[in-house]
């Protein structure tokens, strides 16, 4: 059997280290490996907009920094579960994007998520150019997103 493997950039909770990382490594979800450090090509607005510590890539390409997140190659299994993680088409859109490989300083394109529809309050937030869960204010899971005042 053909599995079709495709690469997708994460920035937020799925990363090594970080709260959802479990779901790319859960063989169940289906098969995910990492490939290298990425960085997105086009700058956009990183931020942290609810009281749950969930961070948003807003769909404002020239604004903000050029992300730095992780590319991973998985396959179409993993990208139907991680589209459940996500709430796509609902909350966040997916589409391709350009991302340097920081390995070998290659553009390729990955899978990726952003929120399109949002309350342009949050483009007040601080931005940011990489996101780390913290201590201060933990990652909570939860489907009840709500963006701060």
């Amino acid at each position: 059997m053909n599995t079709v493997l495709r690469r997708v950039f994460v920035y937020g909770t799925l990363k090594r280290d970080e709260p959802n990382h479990h779901w790319l490594t859960d063989a169940a979800n289906g098969q995910a490996r990492f490939i290298a450090k990425g960085r997105t090509v086009e700058r956009y607005p990183l931020v942290v907009a609810t009281r749950h510590n969930v961070p948003f890539l807003l769909d404002v390409p020239g604004k903000g920094y050029q992300v730095a997140g992780e590319i991973y190659e998985i396959d179409d299994h993993m990208l139907s579960r991680l589209d459940v993680l996500e709430d796509y088409p609902r909350l966040y859109d997916r589409r391709p994007e350009e991302i340097t490989n920081e390995e070998n300083s290659t553009v390729e394109l990955c899978w990726f998520y952003l929120l399109r529809n949002f309350p342009q309050r949050l483009l007040e937030k601080p931005l940011l150019e990489e996101y780390r869960n913290s201590a201060e204010k933990p990652y909570v899971e939860s489907d009840d997103i709500v963006f701060d005042e």
